[in-house]
């Protein structure tokens, strides 16, 4: 199998099911709380719709017809300014160490910027160490707390990307 062998594209609404699994079956794997996290958030059951804004949209990686991945970007919920969040990007086993976070980080990046974004802001876990590496690989850096508020009061690690 090679990156070609994975495709990028927006989310449908038949991918919500799909990618609610893959959203929980990561925060399961990697130990994250249910609770102050993606796996309680009532859009993870509807990532379709809450992504159908002239400010936000979503990606899923499929693999074989089945989605193995997803992230999206919005504006950053309660705060003032021009910055967006890098929403719910997981991955299954098979899509890791393969460069599709990069691919798909860059998607989204590209994404905010035609948006006009100015900044891409994203939280994310501290044992979640891939991913921290990932981000940071891609110009994301450490901020000494959260911006907005996201209600996802578990997540403790802060990033940030001017675009």
């Amino acid at each position: 199998m090679t990156t070609d062998d994975f495709i990028i594209r927006e989310i449908q609404p038949q991918d919500n099911a799909q990618v609610a699994k893959v959203i929980r079956e990561v925060l399961i794997e990697f130990g994250v709380p249910k609770v102050g996290t993606a796996y309680e958030d009532k859009a993870t059951d509807e990532m379709f719709e809450h992504f159908q804004k002239k400010t936000s949209t979503y990606y899923v990686v499929e693999y074989q017809q089945k989605v193995v991945g997803c992230a999206g970007i919005a504006q950053l919920d309660n705060f003032e300014g021009n910055t967006c969040e890098l929403q719910k990007m997981y991955f299954l086993p098979i899509t890791r160490g393969k460069g599709i976070g990069t691919k798909l980080i860059h998607t989204c990046l590209a994404k905010a910027k035609s948006l006009g974004y100015d900044s891409c802001y994203l939280e994310t876990m501290p044992y979640m160490e891939a991913a921290r590496a990932l981000y940071a690989k891609n110009g994301f850096q450490n901020l000494d707390k959260p911006m907005g508020n996201t209600g996802h009061y578990s997540c403790n690690v802060w990033m940030l990307k001017n675009l």
